[in-house]
């Protein structure tokens, strides 16, 4: 009798409606976005875990994003959807249900993943946007031009640092470094295009988050003959001032500053440049050998170039150190294309920032930086470019 008298409550049990947490209405509590170099990255904060399902549809082009029992409790209107592939988002509820309408501007790839609680975040949704056509970037749908042999251009491939959601080092007064390094690289653009025998490639032209690694992988579509990163940063003590000139350095730092330096331009991004050679199919040890040979190469042409840089920024910006400093910076890890990192000044220090805002200043420093790697090149110009054939014509 005990055991049917069991069953018998089993059975009631199971036929009552179940009402656990499963079955809990989940709000959106908020919706942030940002762009980077090839994509939007929407991200839905929820008060906890949902089912969802994405589809696209055409005429006109939209994808559909559908939220099982989760309410909307926030507002869309103020999302960064300019310059984006998204022309607007539209919301629709039915019974506790919730449907996302992106309008599009133009094809996606839409990738969507969910995020438990984490380093004091709660349940997420994000939303991946990725062009079908050309890349945010607007220099890398611009293939470099070829030239006759012998009389190409020195290609100068030029990274603003930051920008987008990462705004680099701020001023006592929410001067952001960002926006200080794209003026200044704009102007180099600008000046090395106005010299015979020279090309200007950005990574960034615009306010938009570029990967350190997309970063190196410019220059390397382009063929950099040389990759210039420009900064300016902030440092530990508020006294730091002037520039400071940084190549690669596949040891330690040669200063503590370099090191910290370092330190906080790669917590942005993390980058191991050994697939960045075609090394596929070669011995482990050959290959080690190759990438280590083609490293010390580059190192040694980098600090050369640096040199010049840091020699003609000093009588502009003052110097932070009387020598190229050495770190391990992500942005600076090509293997075969001389990179320098330049710190024009320190947004930390109020006599630097005041400067490094002054449109004059940031014309003389972009002249200087030119006129370092001008200086480079005259005497060692790469094979095959126009300033090599000149320099040949000189000496006969």
């Amino acid at each position: 009798m005990h055991r049917r008298h069991l069953l018998r409550l089993l059975f009631v049990g199971l036929a009552l409606p179940f009402s656990g947490p499963a079955h809990a209405v989940q709000q959106i509590i908020s919706v942030r976005g940002w762009r980077s170099s090839d994509r939007l990255r929407l991200v839905l904060d929820l008060s906890g875990p949902v089912k969802h399902q994405t589809f696209e549809l055409a005429a006109p082009q939209r994808v559909i994003v559908d939220l099982d029992n989760t309410r909307l409790n926030t507002n869309l209107a103020e999302l960064p959807l300019a310059h984006s592939p998204i022309r607007s988002v539209r919301s629709g509820s039915q019974e506790a249900n919730t449907r996302l309408v992106f309008d599009l501007n133009t094809p996606v790839q839409m990738t969507s993943f969910l995020l438990s609680p984490s380093e004091g975040k709660g349940h997420r949704l994000v939303l991946d946007f990725q062009p079908r056509t050309p890349s945010l970037l607007a220099d890398l749908v611009v293939p470099a031009s070829p030239a006759s042999s012998g009389q190409r251009d020195i290609v100068v491939v030029i990274d603003a640092g930051h920008g987008g959601k990462d705004p680099g080092a701020v001023g006592l007064k929410g001067e952001q470094e960002k926006v200080v390094a794209q003026a200044i690289a704009r102007l180099l653009v600008k000046k090395v295009n106005d010299q015979r025998g020279f090309r200007a490639r950005q990574v960034r032209n615009g306010d938009v988050f570029v990967p350190l690694r997309k970063r190196v992988e410019v220059a390397r579509r382009y063929n950099a003959d040389m990759f210039i990163s420009v900064h300016a940063d902030a440092a530990p003590r508020r006294s730091a001032s002037g520039a400071s000139v940084f190549a690669l350095s596949q040891g330690g730092a040669t200063s503590t500053t370099a090191r910290w330096l370092a330190e906080r331009e790669n917590r942005v991004d993390l980058l191991g440049s050994q697939h960045l050679l075609s090394l596929k199919g070669k011995d482990p040890v050959l290959a080690g050998v190759i990438l280590d040979m083609s490293m010390t190469a580059t190192i040694s042409t980098s600090l050369d170039l640096g040199k010049n840089i840091l020699s003609s920024l000093q009588s502009v910006a003052g110097s932070h150190q009387k020598r190229v400093e050495q770190a391990g910076f992500a942005v600076l890890k090509s293997p075969d294309i001389p990179s320098v990192l330049v710190e024009t000044g320190f947004m930390s220090n109020t006599g630097d920032c005041k400067k490094l805002v002054d449109p004059r200043h940031q014309q003389k420093v972009a002249n200087a930086i030119f006129e370092g790697l001008h200086q480079h090149f005259r005497t060692r110009p790469p094979q095959g470019t126009l300033l090599a054939k000149m320099k040949e014509s000189q000496s006969v």
